[in-house]
């Protein structure tokens, strides 16, 4: 396996852009993110305690949700799976998955429980906490015979995360819902996206989290849940990733490290790309518009896993969305354009 630890490999760029579009039609390529959507409540003011806060600012949430929002939102062709309460809320949500142009066929909704909720408290380092309102919520209670199989089968990504895992009926959706995308050829794509609060316990979580690991093709983690995942080793050490995350059907193994970029591992080839710096006010849905980046990325052209230069470009690309994201407050109302993140690494390119 090479390694390509060059910090300026890719930055300096004559034309992203036309590494983002993959040719003519590449938007026709639909990435279906399936699990939670919910209404973040976000303080008006940073640094302070839930019983602290004066106000807050609701805004729409919930990690695949926000993957899809942020797929269109760049241009691509994005659709989301899941269910809502039948209520205010769940609508407004819905309505919000329609105006940035998401396909709703597949969403549902439930008349016995209410939409999830999170209170999300912004520390002074702009790090984010949460407390969740989901007694049982309506996401949790999707079925799997309310599936959309047809909007599933047309995906060229499927893309999930392990909160869907936590309690039934939705963890049978799931994995339903996985099996259907693989057997129609989709690539599957995983952030596990740790949220410790809603698990039974923390053994419950690691075991929940690993129980698909080996299912996906492409996985992103953070380098807080290789530490978790992995009972406490090194997240920096390339031992601990390839011995004890990268199974044998992974294409690509990205860590994400906030402001200071990301690695990627594949079975020819490793490295490190540089974050792109920006001023941090709040870093909900950040790696969310990562994840968005590169999967719009892989949806315009799949073979770019294998070309080690245009994978890094691709990268640098969804560094560049979660470093615009991280500036405003809130997820979804955060999220950027293509124009919004080619003009960021421009104008780092030019510095």
């Amino acid at each position: 396996m090479a390694d390509n630890h060059n910090p300026t490999s890719g930055a300096g760029s004559k034309d992203l852009s036309a590494s983002m579009d993959g040719g003519s039609g590449a938007y026709d390529r639909l990435v279906v993110c399936f699990g939670e959507m919910l209404i973040d409540f976000v303080p008006t003011v940073g640094g302070v305690s839930l019983a602290e806060a004066p106000a807050f600012k609701k805004a729409p949430g919930g990690a695949p949700a926000n993957v899809a929002v942020g797929i269109s939102r760049l241009g691509g062709s994005s659709a989301f799976v899941g269910k809502l309460g039948d209520d205010e809320f769940g609508y407004m949500l819905a309505n919000i998955l329609k105006e940035n142009n998401v396909d709703t066929s597949g969403v549902r909704y439930d008349s016995t429980a209410r939409t999830a909720l999170a209170f999300v408290t912004l520390r002074a380092d702009g790090e984010r906490e949460f407390l969740f309102f989901r007694h049982p919520s309506a996401d949790m209670l999707l079925c799997e015979s309310e599936l959309d199989k047809n909007l599933i089968k047309q995906g060229s990504i499927f893309h999930y995360g392990s909160i869907s895992l936590i309690a039934e009926p939705c963890r049978s959706t799931q994995l339903a819902a996985m099996n259907l995308a693989k057997e129609s050829g989709s690539i599957l794509s995983y952030d596990p996206n740790l949220r410790l609060p809603l698990w039974p316990s923390e053994e419950a979580a690691r075991e929940g989290i690993m129980s698909i690991w080996d299912q996906a093709d492409i996985i992103k983690v953070s380098d807080d849940e290789i530490t978790f995942l992995t009972g406490g080793d090194d997240h920096n050490d390339d031992n601990v990733v390839l011995e004890k995350l990268f199974h044998p059907n992974l294409k690509l193994l990205i860590v994400t490290e906030g402001s200071k970029g990301c690695r990627y591992y594949t079975k020819e080839f490793k490295g490190r790309v540089p974050g792109v710096k920006t001023k941090a006010v709040d870093t909900t849905g950040a790696g969310d518009s990562f994840v968005s980046g590169i999967l719009n990325c892989l949806a315009a052209d799949q073979n770019l896993i294998k070309d080690e230069n245009r994978l890094r470009e691709a990268l640098l690309f969804a560094n560049a969305c979660g470093a615009l994201t991280v500036t405003e407050r809130g997820a979804i109302p955060a999220l950027p354009t293509k124009e919004a993140a080619l003009k960021l690494l421009h104008t780092v390119a030019a510095l």
